[in-house]
């Protein structure tokens, strides 16, 4: 089983009455312990900067990622999402025990400018409105919002949600959570797990919404304090084309996963709601012989 600890984060939209506390997954302990494991205390560091000397050392003094990581060959159009400034966001931890190994839903969320997304868009076939994406049975919405809390423009198309994003400007995801549950969510951006800047896995640790909560990431982890704000900004100038490339960049993901015990979401209460105490109706059967 997957053990989650919990942070509460003190970043807050200003069109968001509150926020749910926060929670870190580590598999098989708590945070402190694994984080001391996983990063050797090289600097406490979650997500090196990449210009930063910390980050070679909380590699086990590899160079920095922008000396090792592999160069795009030639400048791609579009938004990537660049490693932003500080932002003050503090954890605190938590247990958390997944109910099975395999997420509970799985959302995708792809991103570009306006020339981007209206060209994806026309590939695919749609018109843009404010985009909110609906996980599971409709109980968990996810979004990309800006610094006022307003949630970006996309389209539906063609089963893809495409989020219209400015060069240079920031952005948080926003999760809401109308369930009982309380629920961990395992986020990447352009393919790195928003934790610890690392090609994503939905096996790694990731951060809880409480029941009717709502989860506020706001950047790449840099420690247990602060993160880099989330930034749209050129492909060749993102966090991750100047670590492990560019490959996957414009493409924000989701694993959920449900918390061991009973899930309270809508469909499961129409279950119980409709139950039926006579689910066999009829006449009685007459024996073989008869």
């Amino acid at each position: 089983m997957t053990t989650a600890s919990r942070f509460s984060s003190l970043s807050a939209l200003s069109s968001l009455s509150s926020l749910s506390l926060l929670a870190l997954v580590a598999c098989g302990g708590y945070a402190p312990m694994a984080k001391q494991a996983t990063y050797g205390g090289g600097g406490g560091y979650y997500g090196p900067s990449p210009a930063s000397p910390q980050a070679s050392a909380a590699y086990g003094g590899e160079a920095s990622p922008i000396a090792t990581g592999p160069a795009p060959v030639q400048e791609r159009p579009g938004l990537g999402t660049t490693w932003g400034e500080n932002v003050n966001a503090p954890i605190s931890f938590s247990p958390f025990v997944r109910a099975a190994s395999s997420p509970w839903a799985q959302v995708v969320l792809h991103y570009n400018d306006a020339h981007g997304v209206a060209a994806h868009a026309a590939y695919a076939g749609a018109s843009p409105s404010p985009l909110e994406v609906y996980a599971g049975d409709g109980e968990l919405s996810i979004a990309l919002v800006d610094e006022a809390g307003r949630t970006l423009p996309g389209y539906h198309a063609n089963g893809r949600a495409l989020v219209v994003g400015g060069d240079g400007a920031r952005y948080r995801i926003v999760v809401r959570n109308g369930t009982t549950a309380r629920f961990e969510i395992v986020a990447s951006v352009d393919g790195l797990d928003v934790i610890d800047g690392k090609p994503a896995d939905p096996n790694r640790r990731g951060y809880l919404v409480d029941p009717h909560g709502v989860l506020v990431i706001d950047g790449f982890r840099k420690s247990d304090d602060t993160v880099a704000a989330f930034r749209f900004g050129r492909v060749a100038e993102s966090y991750a084309a100047q670590t492990s490339g560019d490959r996957n960049v414009g493409v924000v993901g989701f694993a959920i996963f449900a918390e061991r015990g009973a899930v309270w979401t809508r469909g499961e209460l129409h279950r119980r709601d409709t139950a039926d105490p006579f689910p066999q109706r009829g006449y009685a059967v007459p024996p073989r012989d008869f």
